[in-house]
C-alpha cells in the first residue's frame, strides 16, 4: 500500500462536515483526495461523467475489472459505459468497500436502533447533492456508490456484514482522473 501523502497544492481545500453532501467536478489530470479526519468514518462517493451523466460509477465493472471486492492503491474505478474513470494512487487505509450501498433511514434503523430511523442517510445526502446543483439528477438517477474507509466484510457464506471502520485519523484516499 502506497502511503505518500505528497499531493500538488489543491485547488480547492475543503473540509465537510460530517454528514453533509459535497458535490464538485475533477477534470482529468487531477487529484480527488478524502482525508477520514476523525477515524473510523466513511465517505459514501458517487462519480458520473460531467459531460455526459448517464455514464457513472459502475461497482460491478470495477470488481469485474479489479478481481477483487476491496480498492485500494492500482484500484481503477469503471464507468458503466466500461471506461477508467479515475484510478487510485495512493491509499493509507488499503481497504474501500464497493458492496454494502448507500445507507438510508431504512438501513440506519436495523443498523443503529428505531430512534435513528430520521437520522440523516447517504441517500438523503445525494440527493440534495444533486437537487442544489440544480443537475437534472433525480433518484432513478442514483448508481451505485463506493464507502470510502467502510468495513463491509463479507463472510465465508457471501452474506455481507458491518463491521466497525478500519481508517486512523488522517488516512488519506488518492485518486487522478484519467478520462476525458
Amino acid at each position: 500500500m502506497d502511503s505518500r501523502l505528497d499531493v500538488p497544492s489543491p485547488s480547492l481545500n475543503e473540509v465537510i462536515p460530517a454528514g453533509e453532501p459535497w458535490m464538485g467536478v475533477v477534470c482529468k489530470g487531477q487529484y480527488l483526495r478524502i482525508v477520514d479526519l476523525e477515524g473510523n468514518q466513511a465517505v459514501d462517493t458517487l462519480f458520473y461523467n460531467a459531460s455526459d451523466t448517464e455514464e457513472r460509477y459502475s461497482a460491478t465493472d470495477t470488481i469485474r475489472a479489479q478481481g477483487r471486492l476491496y480498492l485500494t492503491v492500482g484500484s481503477r474505478l469503471m464507468s458503466n459505459d466500461g471506461n477508467v474513470m479515475l484510478t487510485i494512487t495512493s491509499d493509507t487505509c488499503g481497504r474501500h468497500d464497493t458492496l454494502g450501498g448507500a445507507c438510508s433511514a431504512e438501513s440506519n434503523t436495523v443498523r443503529y436502533a428505531l430512534e435513528k430511523r430520521g437520522m440523516h442517510s447517504c441517500r438523503d445526502n445525494f440527493l440534495m447533492a444533486l437537487a442544489r446543483a440544480d443537475s437534472g439528477l433525480s433518484k432513478r438517477d442514483l448508481p451505485s456508490n463506493i464507502n470510502f474507509f467502510m468495513n463491509v466484510p463479507v463472510t465465508p457464506a457471501g452474506e455481507l456484514t458491518f463491521a466497525d471502520g478500519i481508517s486512523a485519523p488522517g488516512a488519506m484516499w488518492r485518486c487522478a482522473r484519467t478520462w476525458t
